[in-house]
């Protein structure tokens, strides 16, 4: 294969689209590193958003690149993968992510991304262009994810209630103001770790499809970095309007619960990312925020606001899928 065969501007133009769906990923999702945060008054949302976007940057040094390959060689056949179909799935991705940013509802960015794919695989070879086992791993995050952020955070409340059984109300607060602060940036750590590299693997596999990074599939450190910076860049100019629903509708939150909230969910993105399986940081803290509400009763989670949130996880995958098959066929045509 022609190395060029894209030609030189329209391989760079799909590598700047696929760094905008980075840094709209970082803006549509800046609500989940930083909600708690400023819902508790712990940092003012101007302060909050450079916290996330620094550690969302530097996640590149902790985390290897199991989601980036995953996300590169495991959702869609690579054999399958050219131009057209990277197009259509960060148009399918991109389009999907605005639509929801505008509504606020807190969607995933990353299953966004994973539906254009296989949408615009499917358009193109059929069924055969799915990696079945990717995307059953994939699928079975949307489950597992924000149940496991639910039970860890759930589990957390549980063991510093008692911890601080023998303090004053105002004593835990102060102390977990501070605290808030490190699980924050735990969390937007593991934000950048997983949300950054599912760009990295749309980029490498082009590069890969053109015949730019030879023989073997893997992950240039210019895509890592440019990847980080345009998701660092996304969350430091927020997502306000989802921000206020993660952060006060679906339950009030106090710095003791927001610390728990923040922890489980990023221990829940560690295993996943340590474990190339790429899930959704919304769903992961929407998960942890119903569990922390839930543990006081189950009166204090809104449970029409989270009925909301998930009825938009179950679209999200056959709504950009189909976005992505239509701009597919678009080019086709065009």
């Amino acid at each position: 294969m022609d190395p060029l065969a894209l030609g030189l501007p329209v391989l760079v133009a799909l590598i700047a689209i696929a760094l905008l769906f980075d840094f709209l990923n970082g803006l549509h999702d800046a609500a989940n590193s930083i909600a708690t945060v400023v819902a508790t008054h712990v940092l003012r949302p101007q302060t909050a958003v450079i916290w996330a976007a620094f550690f969302n940057f530097v996640a590149f040094l902790v985390f290897g690149l199991h989601v980036a390959q995953t996300v590169g060689v495991g959702i869609v056949a690579r054999g399958v993968v050219d131009g057209a179909v990277i197009f259509a799935a960060l148009i399918g991705a991109i389009v999907w992510n605005l639509l929801t940013w505008w509504r606020g509802i807190p969607s995933s960015s990353s299953h966004a991304l994973i539906g254009g794919l296989a949408g615009a695989g499917i358009a193109k070879a059929g069924l055969s262009a799915v990696v079945f086992k990717g995307l059953a791993i994939t699928a079975a995050g949307i489950v597992l994810s924000p149940l496991i952020g639910l039970v860890l955070a759930q589990f957390l409340v549980l063991i510093v209630s008692w911890v601080n059984r023998r303090r004053t109300p105002y004593a835990v607060d102060r102390r977990f103001r501070v605290l808030q602060l490190f699980s924050a940036a735990m969390y937007s750590l593991g934000h950048g770790g997983n949300d950054a590299q599912k760009t990295m693997g749309i980029i490498a596999v082009l590069l890969f499809s053109q015949g730019l990074l030879g023989a073997e599939f893997y992950v240039p450190f210019w895509v890592v970095i440019t990847c980080q910076a345009a998701m660092a860049l996304g969350t430091l100019l927020g997502g306000w309007r989802i921000v206020h629903t993660m952060g006060s509708r679906i339950t009030k939150l106090k710095p003791i619960q927001g610390f728990c909230a923040e922890t489980g969910g990023a221990l829940t993105l560690f295993i996943a990312t340590g474990l190339g399986v790429p899930v959704s940081t919304t769903h992961t803290i929407t998960g942890a925020i119903v569990g922390v509400g839930a543990a006081r009763r189950a009166t204090a989670v809104r449970w029409s606001v989270a009925q909301r949130i998930v009825f938009a996880w179950v679209i999200t995958l056959p709504a950009a899928a189909l976005v992505a098959a239509a701009a597919y066929w678009s080019t086709r045509v065009f």
